[in-house]
């Protein structure tokens, strides 16, 4: 196995997963080399100090049977209940839309195998992103994407999941949409000629040191990627959820996550730049205010 720095690891939507009985961080993202055409497959990287890791580890290859072979995106890996739970999201054989799925395995570098039957995001919806949130009441919840695309201005929505995280437990229900936020700017595509879309992309939730429910998410600035910071009035996920008026990061980086080092700080990681085959993952410490 391969030992590389960070700057050598192209990736995509980085998500780290620590472990402090091992003293190890886990890096998923989406690995594939052109993420844009067919899937191969996942891949991971461990490491005990954020700059030299070990890797690739492959942790989900597909069978024939699976429900994809395009457009295999961003992995988060969650331990959850003695399994290690895989949201990922793949493009969909059957009607050629995205969606968010869960795979499981005992341990985070997998195999990781189809836990839900395809995706958990609606059929008739371009989904993806899908991101694990436990509410105050102790019930999962994927928070994801309702992909611009679809809908031009693009929502971030949650929908209540069974307790054992196979499957939808109710109806989604949309948070916001993008255009709500004040710092994005429409998304000029090639692919859509003078649409003023606007772009969801990456949410994830965490609690900052205050206590507020906060969380990230990322869209375009004069179609350069950034990333945002939505706070949730009421501490809920329902909300109301507020934006911060100034993107954090707005260098052409994005789809990021949070966690906490073993050393106590608050991490932040996300892919930059944000084109294909240049991608590599940032780790920026984060300040935070106390409680109140």
């Amino acid at each position: 196995m391969a030992s590389l720095q960070t700057k050598d690891i192209q990736i995509r939507d980085p998500f780290v997963l620590p472990l402090a009985e091992e003293g190890r961080y886990y890096l998923f993202g989406s690995t594939d080399k052109n993420i844009w055409g067919k899937g191969v497959g996942f891949d991971a990287y461990v490491s005990e100090d954020m700059e030299n890791w070990e890797g690739p580890h492959p942790i989900f290859r597909p069978e024939e049977d699976f429900f994809s072979d395009t457009n295999f995106w961003a992995p988060e890996v969650y331990a959850y209940g003695g399994k290690y739970y895989m949201f990922a999201t793949f493009r969909r054989k059957d009607n050629n839309l995205l969606g968010t799925a869960v795979l499981i395995s005992d341990g985070p570098l997998g195999p990781f195998k189809p836990f839900s039957d395809g995706p958990v995001t609606p059929k008739d919806w371009s989904s993806l992103d899908g991101t694990l949130h436990v509410d105050e009441k102790g019930k999962p919840w994927m928070v994801f994407c309702h992909e611009w695309q679809q809908v031009g201005d693009g929502e971030v929505c949650a929908v209540r999941l069974t307790d054992d995280l196979k499957g939808a437990a109710g109806e989604p229900v949309v948070l916001f949409r993008a255009s709500e936020a004040p710092w994005t700017t429409p998304y000029q595509s090639k692919r859509f000629p003078g649409d003023n879309n606007y772009v969801t992309d990456g949410p994830y939730l965490f609690h900052g040191g205050n206590g507020e429910l906060k969380m990230l998410w990322a869209s375009f600035i004069d179609n350069t990627y950034a990333l945002g910071i939505a706070v949730s009035q009421l501490g809920r996920l329902q909300g109301p959820w507020v934006h911060e008026e100034k993107a954090v990061y707005q260098n052409d980086g994005g789809h990021g996550m949070v966690f906490r080092s073993f050393d106590g700080r608050l991490m932040l990681t996300i892919h930059s730049p944000n084109n294909t085959p240049d991608e590599r993952p940032i780790f920026i410490e984060l300040g935070e205010k106390a409680k109140a």
